[in-house]
């Protein structure tokens, strides 16, 4: 299998988005949330027809803040219904679009926003000045690269800020991505969210995605929300898994170390999600 098929594969493999940005694609869903993806296979098959290939020019290495390009404007911004969203201002680099960030309250990144990865990305000089210690207790996650499959590690933001919104406890994997980018912001971050994205004036509204809980939104959540995170946990599980006999089979001692890390990890994460889950009266079939 050549360099760029093994990395696809492996991508889709263990659900990590680690952007190339090479061949992508952009697609819209029924509620008008724009998606990026350099994997076909992640667009809903309803989507295809309509999905646009873009292949972003090469870039040149550029210092942050990034620089903001000329932004036309456009009369017919994305609009959602309510007065909850929080506006976003998002910087133009080529086909990327970026957004300023504050971690744990006191640091200051240029993230490009990508709602198409798994994970928020950090890189490890990001990781150093937030203090965090990697050593043989921290999780790793398989990435794939263009050449090889690396182990990631994988820590908790206490807090990532982006404009006046603010999340708690957001896993991020600590790599470093390619022309010094600072970070990714991934649906760790994102999926708490309904996002709206109107790239045509550079701009990101989020609304939060809890609400008042009612029998049909038990904690305030609606049953998409509840199966979409069940679904993550139990899918990012099952392939650690495979991935785990696999390095059984080679014997490869280090390695299995970080990945057992990973499944007790997410092990512990859906068990909390299941007594939070259980505390809102979350049905059982919401839950597979």
């Amino acid at each position: 299998m050549e360099a760029k098929g093994l990395f696809l594969f492996l991508t889709t493999l263990i659900f990590l988005a680690v952007p190339c940005y090479g061949q992508m694609y952009k697609w819209v869903d029924e509620k008008g949330t724009v998606h990026f993806t350099d994997d076909l296979s992640k667009i809903p098959e309803r989507y295809l027809p309509e999905a646009e290939t873009r292949k972003p020019p090469k870039e040149t290495k550029k210092s942050s803040p990034p620089m903001v390009e000329e932004k036309p404007t456009s009369p017919l911004a994305a609009k959602t219904p309510g007065s909850d969203g929080r506006e976003v201002t998002l910087y133009r680099r080529h086909e990327l679009l970026l957004t300023e960030v504050i971690l744990n309250d006191r640091v200051k990144r240029y993230f490009v926003v990508d709602s198409g990865a798994s994970f928020t990305l950090i890189n490890r000089e990001t990781a150093k000045e937030l203090g965090f210690t990697i050593d043989e207790n921290t999780p790793f996650l398989p990435v794939a690269t263009v050449s090889s499959v690396i182990f990631a590690p994988l820590v908790t933001l206490r807090s990532l800020r982006v404009g006046n919104v603010e999340a708690e406890n957001v896993d991020a994997l600590v790599y470093t991505m390619a022309s010094d980018k600072e970070g990714l912001l991934g649906n760790t971050f994102l999926n708490r969210f309904k996002v709206v994205l109107d790239s045509a004036n550079a701009k990101m509204t989020l609304y939060p995605m809890q609400g008042t809980p009612s029998p049909d939104r038990p904690g305030g959540y609606s049953q998409d929300y509840w199966v979409g995170q069940f679904r993550f946990y139990h899918r990012v599980i099952e392939e650690l898994r495979k991935i785990k006999k696999r390095y059984e089979a080679r014997g490869t001692s280090s390695e299995l170390n970080r990945i057992n890390q990973a499944i007790r990890y997410f092990e512990n994460q859906l068990s909390e999600f299941e007594r939070k889950a259980s505390f809102a009266g979350v049905p059982r079939n919401w839950r597979e």
